[in-house]
């Protein structure tokens, strides 16, 4: 029997109609003639869903008990039994009930697949295996029930069900997806609009790896080697030279032209191991290429060209950006280069793009990593040893085994002696060698032997020519190392400086970190920075970093680098050679600049601080003029009128006056109160004292302040609520507030919801109310200082509620922030966090959302 087909509905979160669209595939089958059953369909009472599942045939569900509750699951045997021709299976990562035929939904669907029934069903991404952990990321909820992403990598057919956030919140707003008492807490939580995007990214990524794989197994078996250009694949090829890193950011921009642009950087070795590219310019190009998004490759291969194309072409690639060739004209002689053959070879599929760059026609050069640049003790000693003992065992063994080689023979082994010591030690046992080796020449191999003498001119000649030359070997050897060792001192000196003038040109070091570079290019014990103000004052150290940092003057130290007339770079540990000091001037003077710029900074701050004073000093003479004035000629005009002997006044009328004149000074109170807690926040002088609190018992006393009020305001705090770290009276303060604004643009007859949930390992107190709202763009402005909204109306405060409410709130290290309210509103969000070591609880979100 064949095995049945699998397809599957994919959505990124509960809502988008993965249900409605596998009811409404079954429609068009049954409507074709095909035998379709409903084996498990769950409609959430969603009643445009329910609607879909009239005119199929509703196979009946198995009931088991469990825990003294009664639950249904799809009953494997009866669908079995039946043989349909496809059967609808919904939620396909359900956890069956404990006692079921098999533990999950998926391996039910095996049977009836592995029987040659056809099955059609459902799968969010979040439930996904590979994914949980970057949805609890995303979303604050863990999955409790998963799928192996290999049985939906398995399935037939996927077909993405995708909608917009904004379309998916507006159907949640509208109650087609949950009841209405749970849309607030579910558009709050779960389904935020950043949430629905991160997981519309995942699902629609996640399905077009699955379309890549697709397209690769239908090209494999029908052996198609030509491109074909679905996605912009773009394959960088490196040389391992500088110029790598232009061509990576050319072909990021690239890529960004086209939605699903891809880059590919590829490098080919060489089998053998050598290779003209330096590792750590493949290690910077392998670092900026995964930043942008791309990914490296290295292939082994002796032809380049044809290495380049097969690993294009492998992947489907549709272009290829290569470097103009740093060959010279004359190279040129030897052949096209990679570039121009590339171009030449790669067809009508591939575009291939030559980018020029500064390194274009400078010719190629190895850029390995140098030789050491001083020879070392152990190979000077071995020079030594091979240049006075070889000669003496080289003698020896020429006078007891070949006595007869003749002169010539014997001077180039000798002159072999000579270079080997000068390749090992440099100039000096090479020049010793060459005495050396000469005398022992003219003694035992000249005529007349063992004599000093030379009977023959020729040989005078033959001994002349062999010291020149041993000379000159010597002499080049050692030119070539000290070569070699300025080359990489100006490497590293050139690295230095441009670390510097990148580090001053991005303002990115502190001081202590510049120092600290500056202890461990040179090797010292410490730093320090001095400084004096005048030619007799005495020297302060700015900045110092070591276990000696301190150091009275700069003639104490072992190196001094004055900077300017009255500061100075002192260093502590050796005294460095005259050649480092050009390098430690840089130092000293990137040190001058980055203190300057701390103390322009420090200044700019302090600036910014009294001007924000001074503006708050202006409104507040300008809030003291109007909104305190205010209740207080209430105040002043129902005292003088009880304390008229004209007016015999009723118990009513002086009850009234009584009531006013407490009104007023409530709410100059209030103002007062509010002006002392924006002072002490932008004085720096608010100290929380942090502790256990319950969320239940804060918020009814921040209402005890509003009793007229109070009855306006719905609360919802749940009483398993875990406890908040918060100081009491600052939470009450904020809490106050937040709620006071929210009756104050409430419309009349609409309360004010308070309702409180947990978030990963934070809890969120939310304060909805139903008024005109806030537009995006002034979300952040209406918690600065003296700030209201919509033009209120003088006497309606001073405008410091929300600014001393987000004050206090971020001073117990939580956040307060503004969101739109679905259906019209504003909704403060005040997040705390979790008191440490207490056991996280999930937010009480819908079913649907987290199984």
């Amino acid at each position: 029997m064949a095995r049945g087909k699998l397809r599957i509905y994919l959505g990124a979160a509960p809502g988008v109609g993965k249900t409605y669209a596998m009811l409404s595939e079954a429609h068009r089958r049954v409507e074709r003639g095909t035998d379709c059953v409903v084996a498990f369909v769950e409609h959430h009472s969603r009643p445009r869903t329910e609607v879909m599942l009239h005119g199929l045939e509703l196979l009946p569900r198995k009931d088991l008990e469990y825990r003294g509750a009664t639950f249904t699951e799809m009953d494997v045997d009866a669908v079995l039994e039946r043989a349909p021709t496809v059967a609808l299976v919904d939620e396909l990562a359900h956890t069956n009930i404990p006692g079921s035929r098999n533990t999950k939904r998926w391996q039910d669907v095996e049977e009836l697949l592995a029987a040659g029934i056809d099955v059609v069903s459902t799968v969010n991404i979040q439930h996904l295996e590979s994914l949980g952990d970057v949805v609890e990321r995303i979303t604050g909820v863990r999955q409790r029930e998963s799928i192996p992403d290999e049985v939906v990598r398995r399935a037939d057919q996927i077909e993405l069900v995708d909608m917009s956030p904004q379309a998916l919140r507006r159907r949640m707003a509208h109650g087609n997806i949950y009841k209405a008492d749970k849309v607030d807490a579910a558009l709050s939580n779960y389904f935020r609009p950043g949430n629905l995007t991160a997981l519309r990214e995942l699902a629609l990524l996640w399905v077009a790896d699955r379309v890549d794989e697709y397209l690769q197994q239908y090209r494999g078996e029908h052996n198609i080697r030509s491109t074909w250009q679905a996605r912009e694949r773009i394959v960088v090829g490196l040389s391992g030279g500088p110029e790598g890193r232009f061509l990576l950011r050319r072909a990021a921009r690239l890529a960004e032209k086209g939605a699903g642009g891809e880059v590919l950087a590829v490098y080919i070795a060489r089998s053998d191991g050598l290779t003209a590219a330096s590792p750590k310019e493949l290690a910077i190009q392998r670092t900026l290429v995964e930043d942008l998004g791309g990914s490296f490759h290295q292939v082994v291969g002796e032809d380049i060209t044809a290495a380049l194309l097969e690993f294009a072409r492998g992947v489907n690639a549709t272009q290829i950006v290569l470097g103009v060739s740093r060959r010279r004209s004359w190279q040129y002689l030897f052949g096209p280069g990679v570039s121009a053959t590339v171009a030449r070879e790669s067809g009508p599929d591939l575009d291939v793009h030559l980018v020029t760059h500064n390194e274009a026609g400078k010719g190629r050069s190895l850029s390995a990593t140098p030789r050491a640049a001083r020879l070392g003790r152990n190979r000077i000693i071995w020079g030594w040893l091979v240049g006075m003992g070889g000669p003496i065992l080289l003698a020896l063994l020429l006078r007891g085994v070949a006595p007869d080689l003749g002169l010539a023979n014997d001077m180039l082994l000798f002159l072999t002696l000579t270079v080997a010591s000068a390749l090992l030690g440099g100039l000096l046992p090479a020049l010793a060698s060459a005495a050396f080796g000469s005398l022992l020449l003219n003694y035992y191999f000249t005529p007349p032997v063992h004599h000093v003498l030379i009977s023959n001119p020729k040989n005078i000649v033959a001994l002349v020519i062999f010291v020149a030359v041993a000379v000159s070997v010597a002499s080049v050897v050692d030119l070539a190392a000290r070569r070699t060792h300025q080359a990489a001192r100006l490497r590293a000196e050139s690295e230095i400086l441009s670390y510097l003038a990148g580090s001053v040109l991005r303002g990115e070091n502190s001081l202590e970190s510049l120092l600290e570079t500056v202890r461990e290019t040179f090797a010292m014990e410490s730093v320090a920075l001095l400084e004096r103000e005048s030619d007799i004052a005495l020297w302060t150290c700015v900045a110092g970093v070591g276990p000696r940092p301190h150091v009275g003057r700069p003639e104490d130290a072992d190196v001094d680098m004055p900077v300017g007339d009255y500061m100075s770079l002192a260093l502590i540990g050796r005294v460095l050679p005259a050649e480092d000091r050009r390098v430690l001037a840089a130092f000293a003077a990137q040190a001058a600049v980055v203190l300057d710029r701390q103390r322009l900074q420090s200044q700019a701050q302090e600036a910014r601080t009294l001007a924000e004073g001074n503006r708050i000093r202006t409104a507040l003479l300008a809030a003291v003029s109007h909104d305190l004035r205010t209740p207080l000629a209430g105040i002043k005009a129902s005292v003088s009128s009880l304390r008229s002997d004209d007016i015999e006044w009723s118990d009513e009328d002086q009850a009234e006056l009584l009531a006013a004149i407490e009104a007023g000074a409530d709410r100059l109170d209030h103002l007062v109160g509010n002006l002392l807690d924006m002072s002490r926040l932008q004085t720096d002088t608010v100290m929380p004292m942090v502790r256990e609190i319950d969320l239940d018992e804060v918020v009814p006393l921040a209402l005890e302040g509003m009793a007229s009020s109070a009855e306006h305001v719905t609360l919802d705090i749940p009483e398993d609520l875990p406890m908040v770290a918060a100081d009491k009276g600052l939470l009450e303060r904020a809490v106050a507030n937040v709620i006071e604004n929210a009756l104050k643009y409430s419309p009349t007859g609409e309360s004010v919801l308070v309702a409180a949930s947990t978030m990963a390992d934070q809890v969120q107190l939310r304060v909805v109310d139903r008024g005109p709202g806030v537009p995006d763009d002034a979300k952040e402005r209406i918690f600065e200082p003296f700030q209201r909204y919509g033009d209120s109306p003088r006497g309606a405060g001073v405008g410091l509620g929300l600014a001393v409410a987000r004050g206090f709130t971020e001073a117990m290290g939580g956040t307060l922030s503004a969101e739109d309210t679905p259906g019209g509103g504003l909704t403060m969000v005040l997040v705390l966090r979790l008191v440490p070591g207490r056991p996280q609880v999930s937010p009480d979100l819908p079913a649907a959302a987290t199984s």
